[in-house]
């Protein structure tokens, strides 16, 4: 099916770098080709503040940003049509988006009503009631003749309750659809947004939502607005993986240049912000060398440009020194020149991104500006006091980790990725209910037999799955050990700060308060004779140190996703995952239910069932081997409609599968749980 992208603006996508969700693409409007990833400076009113039209179009700006909001008041809707739109209003011969007034009833609770129907509001110019709904912004949008528009949400702050959040968003979506039914035939691109707070799993269901319209691009908005920028970035990557990949993403109103690497890294395309000239107005300049702050007396006399390695007109023309007068003084021409190079630093930015992504060297590019970007004035000398703030926060890190706290519950995120595990439930909770329980691990220890149940833990983690297992089978009563099976669990783990880390901060990490944990580290082993349980450590590359353990009974399988630990959801690490189940009645069980991790299962031999809903999840995966399936279980495997979505989705193909191998197409096709239901 074509995506609305490809009829209106022919979107496409030409590259994705390994390892990471970053990705280069481009896309045509009325006005002009649009590469990406890109920056649009934001120009409210119709005018970049203290910008020239010339020096924006020096600087390669692709796509200025109008907000409907504003223009609606002044000058007005009359004057666009008189004019023939924005574009010849402003004399702009490139792109316009314009924004459609939700931020701006979100950010004037004084002087607005929001109805189902409408949002009311004051006029701040001649105090004049405006009622604003989807459809009059549209018609606006319309009339102002953006390239791009986008719909009319209602945006409330990251920090509201859960219940106000999803209100919120519902409206948005009802909204939405709203939108699309009065844009109807215009050649306008027309984006959707996906609302949701801070809380994952409204972040999930609406993209989810909106991601079923027929949009031309796909915003995440209503970020920004009281976040921790690493909740931002959890919430940035959760919403990209649910957007269609044949459109383009935009996230609005953010940020800093570390904030646009951090959301190129999880596949946002398009970014704006009004930081690069309001920062500009208060003396701080984005540079190759970090912020610079020109309010600091240290600049007084200094000689040389702002940026040694820009080539803008104000460093070519303009010392340090100069602009630091222009700024002691309150003369509006540093507001201009600053404003000018901070917007030619974020445009060669983003063109740098794009050149890394095409080239694919954007990892190095990303881990070598991460701290570059976003350090502070550093000139003159380095303080050498150590904050308690500051030795709490390097408390949370070790390795490539660190750890997040939400409700007093620590989660480890990945900062390579970006990913955080189990986010948006208890990991606890959804280890007992996802792998303890759906395994039928306690029923499977009381049924007496002299061979040990073998628990393979893929994914060690930060020990939550096996923590799990371990306090079930403690809990048995004595007599019931004494007839029991003995467990052996066998955890994989090719990292173990993400462990380490964990049990820095037990507090948020109530599973980790036993002594196993700790003993494993120590010894590779853990032993407790009087439960039968004998704990292993395998660590290394579970490719490798799969072949040392007994094979098993159960596999966890809980490794960070494919963008993380891309070799682990593989077809070919399925295939050796089926071989090593293949004489038993071994079951699996992940909590993914990707379209193309279950068809590199049921291409590896596996027999693939639904398995329960957890957290922001409506279901999860299971596995079974052939001895599995055709024994007794009460699992609801993968029926004729599964078979007929994976035959229309997008995702069809097992990751790691080589362009010239089909032969897991018909292994899917003719896998003998579609042939007869067991």
């Amino acid at each position: 099916m074509t995506n609305a992208a490809n009829r209106r603006l022919h979107f496409t996508l030409e590259a994705t770098a390994s390892g990471s969700s970053a990705r280069a693409a481009r896309f045509t409007t009325r006005h002009n080709e649009v590469l990406t990833p890109t920056f649009m400076p934001v120009g409210t009113h119709a005018a970049v503040r203290s910008q020239r039209r010339e020096d924006l179009l020096e600087s390669g700006a692709q796509v200025l940003l109008a907000n409907t909001y504003h223009l609606l008041l002044r000058p007005g809707v009359e004057i666009f049509e008189k004019f023939g739109g924005i574009h010849a209003f402003m004399n702009w011969p490139r792109s316009v988006l314009t924004d459609s007034g939700g931020y701006q009833i979100f950010s004037l609770p004084g002087s607005r009503t929001l109805h189902e129907d409408h949002a009311e509001f004051t006029s701040y110019v001649d105090n004049t009631l405006i009622r604003l709904s989807p459809e009059s912004s549209i018609e606006a949008q319309k009339a102002i003749g953006a390239d791009i528009m986008m719909v009319l949400d209602q945006c409330v702050p990251s920090t509201v309750e859960h219940s106000v959040a999803r209100s919120a968003m519902q409206v948005t979506h009802r909204w939405a659809q709203r939108s699309l039914a009065a844009r109807g035939d215009s050649p306008q691109a027309l984006f959707g947004i996906v609302q949701g707070a801070s809380y994952a799993d409204l972040r999930i269901e609406s993209a989810q939502t909106i991601a079923q319209m027929p949009f031309d691009g796909y915003a995440i908005g209503g970020l920004a607005v009281g976040e921790s920028s690493a909740q931002r970035e959890d919430c940035t990557a959760t919403v990209t993986e649910l957007l269609p990949q044949d459109s383009p993403r935009y996230l609005m109103g953010v940020g800093t240049t570390r904030d646009l690497l951090e959301a190129v890294h999880r596949g946002v395309d398009m970014f704006d912000c009004i930081l690069p000239t309001s920062l500009a107005k208060q003396g701080v300049a984005f540079t190759s060398l970090g912020r610079r702050d020109l309010r600091r007396a240290a600049y007084r006399g200094m000689e040389g440009p702002i940026d040694p390695a820009c080539g803008c007109y104000t460093c070519k023309t303009y010392s340090i020194a100069y602009l630091f007068h222009l700024q002691r003084v309150h003369e509006t021409t540093g507001w201009q020149l600053l404003g000018l190079h901070n917007i030619h630093f974020y445009m060669r930015l983003m063109r740098t991104v794009r050149e890394h992504i095409l080239a694919g060297t954007w990892l190095p590019f990303y881990h070598a500006q991460r701290d570059v970007l976003d350090a502070r004035d550093s000139y003159g000398k380095a303080a050498t006091h150590v904050t308690k703030a500051a030795v709490r926060a390097a408390r949370r890190k070790r390795g490539r980790y660190e750890v997040i706290v939400r409700d007093d519950v620590g989660y480890i995120r990945d900062t390579t990725s970006g990913e955080v595990m189990h986010l948006g439930a208890d990991p606890a909770q959804e280890a007992r209910s996802l792998y303890v329980e759906q395994s039928r691990l306690i029923e499977r220890l009381q049924v007496p037999s002299d061979e040990p149940l073998v628990v393979w833990d893929v994914g060690l983690g930060a020990a939550a799955n096996a923590m799990a297992a371990i306090l079930a089978a403690e809990s048995l009563s004595s007599a019931s050990v004494a007839a029991a099976r003995q467990l052996v669990l066998v955890s994989f783990e090719n990292d173990l700060d993400s462990l380490k880390l964990a049990l820095r901060h037990p507090r948020w990490f109530k599973h980790l308060r036993h002594a196993a944990p700790r003993a494993l580290l120590a010894e590779n082993c853990w032993i407790n004779a009087a439960a039968k349980i004998e704990w292993l450590l395998l660590g290394g590359d579970f490719a490798a140190r799969k072949f040392d353990a007994p094979s098993p009974d159960i596999i966890f399988f809980d490794p960070f996703s494919f963008k993380t630990d891309s070799a682990l959801w593989t077809l070919p690490a399925f295939r050796e995952l089926a071989q090593a189940c293949l004489h038993k009645p071994a079951e699996l069980f992940t909590y993914t239910y990707s379209t193309s991790v279950r068809a590199a299962m049921l291409a590896a031999g596996f027999y693939v069932a639904k398995g329960r809903g957890t957290g922001p999840k409506a279901e999860t995966t299971i596995g079974l081997s052939p001895q599995a399936a055709a024994a007794p279980h009460e699992h609801e495997l993968l029926g004729q409609e599964w078979l007929t979505k994976w035959r229309r989705s997008d995702a069809q193909a097992p990751f790691g599968c080589p362009a010239d191998d089909m032969s897991w197409h018909e292994a899917v096709l003719l896998h003998p749980q579609f042939q007869k239901r067991l």
